[in-house]
């Protein structure tokens, strides 16, 4: 496990190293563009101007262009950080978003912008920001929710820049840049292998103890009987004959009667009056 775990880590290193020259270089491209835009003339022609077929072409050039030093140094930090960390953690889909946002961005914002000159990369770094930031909601691994968490820290209030605040920004170009980061996180969230997870050693030492045989519960058929279930004694059950056939045998025999004579009427104290006939003068009920 150690060797694999030392490949990975010179191979994290190697990624670091390789994104952090790319993020160099394309800043200092910027930069030069910067300052040379004295010698190059007016750059109107070369920004993004919405609904304009001639601004078209500012869908490619529109982020090498700056209008300020603060302006460049501001995307600069972005893209030095949040390119970064996507060239570290992400290598392959990072070369996909990459094109993906750039295009994109400027393609959104040629739609929806207002007529007016867009320029500056802040549409590529609000394409990081919310690629890693989605990233690391999509993955959940450990290296994707770190990068996630840092570009947060530092890039948090570009979800607040997507929307209208300031006069003379392209909040535009922030949003088209944010949606397309979002798609390029949904089409290539797969592209990276997931880290190997870090075993610990209590795994290890569970998987290479043999079992102890004093500690393994016996089977079921290697339990001993200790106790067996005696059949109980059972009674005679005595047969009874029915109630009523005993009853007036019992009392014929005890008034001098024969069995099965019936049963002298029942007496009254009220005096027998014989039946009673209807009459014409009474009337029948």
């Amino acid at each position: 496990m150690e060797p694999e775990r030392e490949q990975h880590a010179a191979a994290v290193r190697e990624r670091f190293q390789n994104a952090l020259l790319a993020s160099l270089a394309f800043i200092a491209l910027l930069g030069a563009i910067f300052y040379l835009e004295p010698l190059l003339g007016d750059t109107r022609p070369w920004s993004l101007v919405p609904q304009s077929w001639p601004g078209l072409v500012g869908v490619i050039t529109a982020p090498l262009l700056h209008g300020s030093a603060g302006h460049w140094l501001a995307n600069a930090s972005g893209v030095l950080i949040l390119g970064t960390l996507v060239g570290t953690v992400y290598p392959r889909a990072s070369l996909r978003a990459l094109p993906l946002i750039w295009i994109l961005s400027g393609l959104g914002t040629w739609i929806i912008g207002r007529p007016s000159f867009h320029i500056g990369a802040s549409g590529l770094t609000h394409g990081l920001m919310f690629l890693l930031l989605f990233l690391g909601l999509l993955r959940r691994d450990r290296p994707a929710i770190a990068a996630a968490l840092i570009a947060f820290f530092f890039f948090g209030g570009m979800v607040l820049t997507v929307l209208p605040r300031e006069p003379g920004v392209s909040w535009e170009y922030h949003l088209c840049g944010a949606l397309a980061g979002v798609l390029a996180a949904f089409l290539w969230r797969r592209a990276d292998p997931e880290p190997p997870r870090q075993r610990y050693s209590w795994e290890d030492e569970a998987e290479q103890a043999e079992p102890d045989p004093e500690l393994e519960l016996p089977g079921p058929d290697a339990v001993p009987v200790l106790w067996h279930r005696q059949e109980e004694p059972r009674g005679v059950v005595l047969p009874f004959r029915p109630r009523a056939a005993l009853v007036p045998a019992a009392a014929a025999s005890a008034i001098g009667e024969e069995p099965g004579a019936p049963p002298p009427p029942p007496e009254t104290d009220s005096p027998s009056i014989g039946p009673v006939r209807p009459t014409d003068d009474v009337p029948l009920r």
